[in-house]
């Protein structure tokens, strides 16, 4: 049996003979290409300046956590103004009812946290931003 599996942005294909459980071959496929943005929305005015705070585009000032997986938040282990190292664990993430622990991948400063406990996500969901 063939598959194609998408790890980060490379496209593998990997052929398994089922009767044996081995792998036979990997072959590299055309690379991944982005999904087309929808255009983006007009400038919202002043008076909605709490729904444009966490907008994509005030996001850019830092570095996005984003969800790897669609899952629910267990834990958030950092608040707005905290320093964290590099693999520091930031936010639990139960999906398929194991807990994935989710790190800083840089050293920096959370400026803004955009779950909360108890709270869905689903894959490429920001969490927070360093």
């Amino acid at each position: 049996m063939k598959y194609v599996i998408t790890l980060g942005n490379q496209k593998y294909e990997v052929e398994v003979n089922q009767s044996e459980a081995v792998l036979t071959a990997v072959t590299e496929v055309a690379p991944v290409t982005a999904a087309p943005q929808p255009a983006s929305q007009p400038t919202q005015p002043a008076a909605t300046a709490p729904q444009a705070a966490s907008s994509p585009q005030a996001q850019a000032a830092g570095t996005a956590l984003v969800a790897p997986m669609p899952g629910n938040i267990l834990a958030v282990n950092a608040a707005v103004g905290d320093s964290v190292k590099a693999g520091q664990v930031l936010v639990i993430l139960e999906a398929m009812k194991m807990e994935n622990e989710i790190a800083a991948p840089q050293d920096g400063v959370v400026k803004q946290i955009l779950v909360q406990k108890g709270a869905s996500v689903n894959t490429d969901d920001v969490l927070l931003v360093l």
